[in-house]
């Protein structure tokens, strides 16, 4: 009984850790892009050369912010 427990709790955990990271990495590439948006409307450029760079970087940001985590949490 008290395994049964511990893995339900294991798995809560997990669950947590993984929904807290998804959730930086949408909120990393959302202030990416819309600030690479607003950055084009202000600018009233023709092509959206911020929304695109800003977007890329984001991306490439969330997904170093997580393999980071991982590494950190895995060496615990």
């Amino acid at each position: 009984m008290m395994k049964k427990q511990n893995q339900n709790k294991k798995s809560l955990e997990n669950y947590a850790k993984y929904s807290s990271i998804a959730m930086q990495m949408l909120a990393i590439i959302l202030l990416g892009v819309f600030g690479g948006i607003k950055l084009d409307e202000w600018l009233d450029l023709g092509f959206p050369v911020f929304t695109l760079v800003f977007t890329l970087l984001s991306v490439i940001l969330a997904i170093y912010y997580v393999i980071k985590d991982l590494l950190k949490n895995n060496k615990k």
